[in-house]
């Protein structure tokens, strides 16, 4: 069985490899370019070795701007912010299968709020730990780098991973999206196009090309 590459590809442009001092600059570059998703790193210090941003964050960016927040948390108690950040603007808050909580109730919860909910699997947890979630989600987040901080390489060992959540979700004929993030470019992104990706959160190597407008013409054609 082929991936599914039928969704039209996204390029979700990360915040956090933005300028921290101008925050607004890389919110406004990325809707400039006609771009349609930001995505939002929340980091706590605890489930993953660094700290980003708050759901003020959100808040102060979402006046400003229309883009698409695509909020991921990685928190080691996700189900106590989701409302936090559902008020603050995000429009969709992904979730990580690795910490105990009820991962069921908070992705129910999150859709209840009015934003689109996904699931997020770390480099070494196997697609099979999301398997049973995925008639619930609008999105399932592949991390290619451990999560934590930017400008990590992409990791080829986990191709195999997106090809399974890709071949799962034509065989059930679902249609949620199926991102990537980390150490992605146009060379590696294109690889995950080809094993089903749909959707690509690209940091450092959108916020430093030399021209974010063909980088990101280059993502729509595939």
């Amino acid at each position: 069985m082929l991936p599914d590459v039928s969704l039209t590809p996204i390029l979700a442009p990360s915040l956090l490899a933005g300028d921290h001092a101008n925050l607004a600059a890389a919110t406004d570059l990325t809707a400039s370019l006609g771009l349609a998703w930001l995505h939002i790193d929340i980091m706590d210090g605890h489930f993953v070795p660094n700290l980003t941003f708050g759901p003020q964050t959100v808040a102060a960016l979402r006046p400003r701007t229309k883009l698409f927040f695509d909020t991921h948390l990685m928190l080691e108690e996700p189900q106590r912010y989701v409302e936090a950040f559902a008020q603050a603007g995000s429009d969709l808050i992904s979730i990580h299968i690795e910490p105990s909580f009820d991962h069921r109730a908070t992705l129910a919860r999150i859709r209840a709020l009015g934003c689109k909910n996904g699931l997020v699997l770390n480099p070494g947890t196997p697609a099979a730990a999301i398997e049973p979630f995925l008639g619930d989600v609008d999105l399932v987040l592949v991390m290619t780098v451990q999560p934590g901080f930017g400008g990590q390489p992409f990791r080829t060992d986990l191709l195999p991973k997106i090809e399974q959540i890709s071949r799962w979700r034509q065989e059930r004929g679902l249609s949620f999206r199926l991102e990537v993030d980390g150490g992605v470019d146009l060379d590696t992104g294109a690889q995950c196009r080809k094993a089903g990706a749909d959707t690509f959160v690209a940091g450092t190597s959108f916020f430093r090309a030399s021209d974010p407008a063909a980088y990101a013409a280059a993502v729509g054609r595939w």
